[in-house]
């Protein structure tokens, strides 16, 4: 009870305000090189904690000289990460939020690029793979492509996938508005119920969607017919209207209500009681 008593109203707000700041840059870091990082910070921290506790004298001083150079590296390392979350905070990214007709409005430009794109590798039955970064992050496989972090444009995709051309064999993984990577790799499905018709890019795509909650379109060279995977199912052959539909439908920003907020939902828990 002398702990309880001995919190103040100041204190609560404290701690409020640093647990949102986390949770905020959280967010801006998910699915970066920046988690891995996290990670590793993670490791030697316990490392430390375990040296103080055994008295490990030579492991304590080199953990203290990790973490006294080890600011410097993250900081040269991470550089670009770092810049786009200032440059995200100068422009009220992190701690503020945009309307939901304007992120509509770049959901609704991104999809309309891919189905132009689509459109037109299926015509010439050029085949394409293209993966859309949910809540799972993908950077292992990002990293496994070519970077290019570009804006999407229906003419970048088609370039990409043009037959002989150095990543068409490839997959190319969106995340939000950004093109990120091209040619990248994505593991196999090894469903034994899969229809021996299709290929590898579409036991890629299939595969993707077992192991995140990404979606995949898929353009079939054999067919030219569009392809939608999630959830390890595909739809095959599916209409420009239901794609266009689902896409969004999986891809607009969720509604924001006060239950997302754990503090609000906390919040009006305590009021109800």
């Amino acid at each position: 009870m002398d702990l309880l008593t001995s919190i103040s109203a100041k204190d609560i707000v404290d701690i409020l305000i640093v647990s949102y700041v986390i949770y905020k840059l959280i967010l801006v870091v998910r699915g970066t090189r920046a988690i891995q990082l996290m990670k590793g910070i993670l490791v030697v921290v316990i490392t430390w904690v375990i040296s103080i506790w055994f008295q490990l004298s030579t492991l304590q001083w080199m953990v203290n000289q990790a973490f006294t150079f080890g600011v410097l590296g993250v900081i040269i390392i991470f550089q670009p990460e770092l810049r786009r979350a200032l440059e995200q905070l100068g422009r009220g990214k992190i701690f503020g939020s945009r309307s939901s007709s304007e992120e509509d409005q770049d959901v609704n430009k991104r999809i309309s690029e891919v189905i132009r794109a689509a459109n037109y590798l299926a015509k010439r039955k050029i085949g394409a793979l293209i993966v859309f970064e949910k809540d799972t992050g993908l950077t292992d496989y990002v990293e496994s492509g070519i970077a290019i972090e570009s804006k999407i444009s229906g003419e970048l995709l088609i370039n990409i996938f043009i037959p002989n051309t150095p990543l068409h064999d490839g997959a190319v993984i969106i995340r939000q508005g950004q093109l990120m990577a091209a040619g990248c790799y994505l593991p196999l499905s090894e469903n034994p119920f899969i229809s021996k018709e299709l290929g590898t890019r579409h036991r890629a795509a299939i595969g993707m969607s077992e192991v995140s909650d990404a979606m995949c379109v898929i353009v079939s060279e054999e067919t030219g017919q569009i392809s939608l995977t999630m959830n390890g199912h595909i739809v095959r052959d599916i209409k420009e209207e239901s794609l266009i539909s689902k896409l969004f439908e999986e891809l607009k920003p969720k509604a924001k209500t006060n239950d997302k907020n754990p503090f609000m939902k906390w919040w009006g828990g305590r009021s109800n009681g």
